[in-house]
């Protein structure tokens, strides 16, 4: 062979020796790579295939049998509080005129009857004149009534003038009710008390029920429409709803008066109990779900309006159910539950599931697991990094 053709191969074998080189050292980089990375970026092919560890490395793996079991089903509905709408009044003044003092604030708790403001009311000073005529009227009919009786009893007055005396006497005491009657509609349960008081057109407006005022709507020298403008808004807070929204798969495990408990990340630690009290007809064509009013006792009244809340129910037993220890359900690189499954002594291949509500420390498997497979429990951490170190 000349000379230039010994070169020629000297040269082509150094070439494929550099390449060997450099496309082993990329091999070693990538495996270093992975072998630092305990994500597990590698395929699902090779993360689906079985792999072994050492026997005298199984005492890190606990196994477990999955048998069937009865857990208790739970649904966690999201919802929000509302005012109980049975406890709860609107204010509406039944007086025109500008109002002078508002004598309470919102969150102060009132009486039945407890005066809310004052209005100067041109109405009332009618009402309040005519009670007063109508009073002293009847007070004089009534008189001659008794005289008018007195009189024919001694033969001193024909019976027609017995019989006028009387229906003027009725017909005062109809003037005197009616005039009344306006006085208790205008929130003056007994006009007799302010006979001898200072004459004033001020007139208070009160508080049809006890509770908590939770909206005002008037200010001072706002004018009042009677029957019209609302003023303010009361609710007894140590009761409320909580209307919590129901998916239709779920509709069948909600029944009116079924406890529930109540958590809010407000008051991390409390719980609220109730009971679910109506669950509606009809389906939110925007949502798909169904509402579930819940009436929820509420000590100290910590559960304010509008207030984001989570409605746990429990919803009777799941019988035969699949159940694996919390430790056992691991995710890969896009967030999908998986276990490993024993194979033999030291064998475990990984196997997708789909999961449900957990509980107590485990876990419903929907789909995935049979009765009977044996499961890594604590210690499934120790076998992904295995499985990615070996791949």
């Amino acid at each position: 062979m000349s000379a230039p053709l010994r070169m020629r191969g000297v040269v082509r074998v150094g070439c494929a020796l550099l390449a060997a080189g450099v496309i082993a050292g990329c091999s070693s980089e990538q495996r270093a790579s992975q072998m630092t990375s305990f994500s597990g970026k590698e395929s699902k092919s090779e993360q689906a295939s079985l792999f072994t560890i050492p026997q005298d490395q199984m005492s890190h793996v606990q196994v477990v049998t999955v048998a069937p079991t009865t857990l208790t089903r739970t649904l966690r509905l999201t919802g929000a509080v509302a005012y109980n709408a049975f406890n709860t009044t609107p204010v509406i003044t039944q007086v025109g005129g500008p109002v002078t003092r508002i004598l309470v604030v919102p969150g102060e708790r009132v009486k039945k009857d407890q005066p809310l403001l004052t209005v100067t009311s041109p109405d009332y000073s009618l009402l309040f004149a005519s009670y007063l005529k109508a009073k002293d009227t009847f007070r004089v009919a009534d008189k001659n009534y008794d005289r008018a009786k007195d009189l024919y009893e001694h033969s001193a007055i024909a019976e027609r003038d017995l019989l006028q005396a009387e229906s003027d006497r009725n017909q005062a005491q109809a003037d005197l009710n009616a005039a009344l009657l306006g006085l208790k509609i205008l929130g003056i349960p007994d006009p007799e008390k302010l006979v001898n008081a200072p004459s004033s057109s001020e007139i208070p407006l009160l508080s049809p029920i006890g509770g908590e005022i939770v909206e005002r709507d008037v200010s001072p020298g706002q004018l009042l429409t009677a029957g019209t403008t609302q003023a303010f808004v009361i609710s007894d807070m140590r009761n409320v709803w909580v209307l919590a929204n129901v998916y239709q798969g779920d509709l069948a495990y909600v029944k009116v008066g079924d406890e529930v408990v109540i958590q809010t990340d407000s008051y991390a630690g409390t719980s609220f109990h109730g009971k679910i009290s109506f669950v509606s007809p009809a389906v939110d064509p925007t949502t798909r779900t169904l509402q579930a009013r819940i009436e929820v006792d509420n000590p100290g009244e910590k559960l304010k309006n509008n207030m984001y809340v989570t409605a746990v129910v429990t919803a009777g037993t799941v019988q035969n159910a699949i159940a694996v220890p919390d430790a056992s359900i691991l995710r890969d690189d896009e967030n999908q539950p998986f276990v490993y499954v024993a194979n033999g002594s030291n064998s475990f291949g990984r196997r997708s599931v789909d999961i449900g509500q957990s509980e107590n420390g485990t876990t419903q498997v929907l789909s995935g697991l049979a009765p009977g497979d044996k499961i890594a429990g604590n210690g499934s951490l120790f076998l992904q990094f295995a499985n990615s170190f070996q791949h």
